[in-house]
């Protein structure tokens, strides 16, 4: 080996052919999803294809909460307000998730909406044949009745836009740097003001003795 080169240092032996990882089994898999697809229809019918219903809900963390999405199940006191009870929501296909919250009014009444959209066309099945109970649909609306295939309710993500307007003159002058600093020098010296604020008090007292 002459001069000072880098030692030779190849690598030939990965025996990369048997690493790599074909897809011929493609149009295979996806006739066998589409069979299980009708298998399951036909299955769970006449229960709609997408199965429960879910609550709209925000993503966690402020990198992500101005999205909205599917959640795992509706709140109790969703539940509540909109009439459903607890027992009774995943017999009519509601889903039902106690751990979750409610932060805000809005996305309570967000999802109350969705439940009372959900319940003004839901269609009830009596469980036994020829024994209707309180609330089950009646004959003709039976009859009538189709299985669902599409998303129940698909949670849409909605932009509010606001109009184009000028730029007024209060907000030109209007410094973002400059309320940041001075409500950020306030919170450093809260304490020292205070502390002299109480020192000044005593001292005009004992003047005053």
């Amino acid at each position: 080996m002459k001069h000072n080169n880098q030692l030779p240092n190849q690598h030939f032996r990965k025996d990369w052919q048997s690493r790599v990882k074909t897809w011929l089994d493609q149009a295979g898999r996806k006739k066998s999803r589409r069979i299980a697809r009708v298998q399951k229809a036909a299955r769970v019918a006449p229960r709609p294809v997408d199965g429960l219903i879910r609550p709209a809900v925000r993503c966690p963390t402020i990198k992500y909460n101005t999205k909205l999405r599917a959640g795992r199940g509706f709140t109790l006191e969703e539940l509540k307000a909109a009439g459903i009870r607890r027992k009774e929501a995943l017999s009519i296909g509601v889903s039902v998730d106690h751990r979750r919250r409610n932060r805000s009014e809005e996305s309570l009444q967000l999802n109350v909406q969705r439940l009372k959209a959900y319940k003004s066309k839901l269609i009830v099945f009596p469980r036994k044949a020829g024994k209707p109970k309180k609330g089950d649909a009646e004959a003709s609306e039976l009859s009538a009745a189709t299985q669902y295939t599409g998303a129940i309710f698909p949670v849409t993500q909605v932009w509010a836009k606001e109009k184009a307007r000028k730029v007024t003159q209060e907000e030109k002058n209007n410094s973002a740097y400059e309320q940041h600093r001075k409500a950020r020098s306030i919170a450093r010296l809260a304490g020292i003001r205070e502390a002299r604020r109480k020192a000044k008090e005593e001292e005009e007292a004992n003047k005053k003795k």
